[in-house]
């Protein structure tokens, strides 16, 4: 019964906008008739419309002859605030069309602080200067963000997310390579055992019991290159909540740690490999959003400025 009356006074509220914005439209056309050819309706349906109106008003909104309308006091007051209805419905129609042809507005981005500000971060910087309307706001978080209730328009991550009610499309791929400052290399490849000396240095995403394959990379002068395997255990002995807290005790010598391929070269006097020549699996990356149907456009040439820099 509650539920019936909640959805018949929906039904009525639709239905008196409608009468007001109709009755608008007869004020500022002059006519019954013009209002009929502009709004695309017959004219008794225009003529019903203003009849409901003055009825459930109790009102007379308009004077009308064979030849001429006028607006009674009542009506004219009536009118102003049928006018403000009709620009306020027009305001939002136009903006609403303006996002399919500019990319604007706020757009919430999350991704891992390693992809955010080696490849994301340079990808929107660039994108901010072709849409001056365009308001990124970027969130770095090793942590994997919940999209719904951050209220998150698009997340960047290594690897896909199990949540069926999001969207996500694979975007890319990168390999991590485990590393250590130069004196801690020097010391594992003078020392006996000295990889199993070392200690390991997590993020918070990896599990305690830390365990590595790596493969030879194919080369022409090496041959079944997919037989020669590493497989490399550690106990996680220090662990942090930030990729660059990670970064900084490997590159003080604390320990080794895992670091992705794509910053390898800018970190090589301060970094190196464990075992050069071998590689890890490939880490894939995938975009993920909340959205069910068409991207927005502004979330849309986010995606495809960060797809672009994952290509290059």
């Amino acid at each position: 019964m509650f539920c019936f009356y909640g959805q018949y006074l929906r039904i009525e509220k639709m239905n008196q906008l409608r009468h007001m914005s109709v009755f608008a439209h007869i004020v500022e056309t002059g006519s019954i008739t013009a209002a009929a050819e502009s709004l695309q309706l017959s004219k008794s349906v225009v003529s019903q419309h203003l009849k409901a109106l003055e009825q459930e008003l109790g009102i007379t909104l308009l004077k009308r002859t064979t030849r001429r309308q006028s607006l009674t006091p009542a009506g004219d007051d009536f009118y102003q605030q049928c006018k403000k209805l009709n620009e306020i419905a027009d305001s939002a129609w136009q903006q609403a069309q303006n996002t399919l042809q500019v990319p604007q507005g706020l757009v919430r981005i999350t991704a891992p602080n390693a992809l955010m500000d080696t490849l994301i971060a340079p990808a929107i910087g660039k994108l901010m200067q072709q849409y001056p309307l365009l308001e990124p706001e970027l969130i770095s978080s090793d942590s994997r963000l919940n999209l719904m209730m951050d209220d998150i328009d698009l997340a960047i991550r290594a690897g896909p997310s199990n949540d069926s009610t999001l969207k996500q499309q694979r975007i890319g791929e990168f390999r991590d390579q485990l590393c250590a400052s130069p004196a801690l290399i020097e010391r594992i490849n003078t020392e006996r055992e000295g990889i199993k000396q070392a200690s390991y240095i997590a993020n918070t995403w990896q599990a305690n019991q830390i365990c590595h394959e790596f493969r030879r990379i194919a080369t022409n002068n090496t041959a079944k290159a997919e037989d020669e395997i590493i497989r490399y255990t550690a106990q996680a002995r220090c662990k942090a909540d930030s990729f660059y807290t990670c970064l900084t005790l490997i590159q003080s010598g604390a320990g080794v740690g895992i670091i992705p391929d794509f910053m390898i070269d800018n970190l090589r006097s301060q970094v190196q490999p464990v075992f050069p020549g071998y590689q890890l699996p490939v880490n894939p990356v995938y975009a993920l959003y909340p959205y069910s149907q068409n991207l927005p456009l502004s979330v849309r040439v986010c995606l495809d400025a960060i797809i672009g820099t994952l290509d290059c």
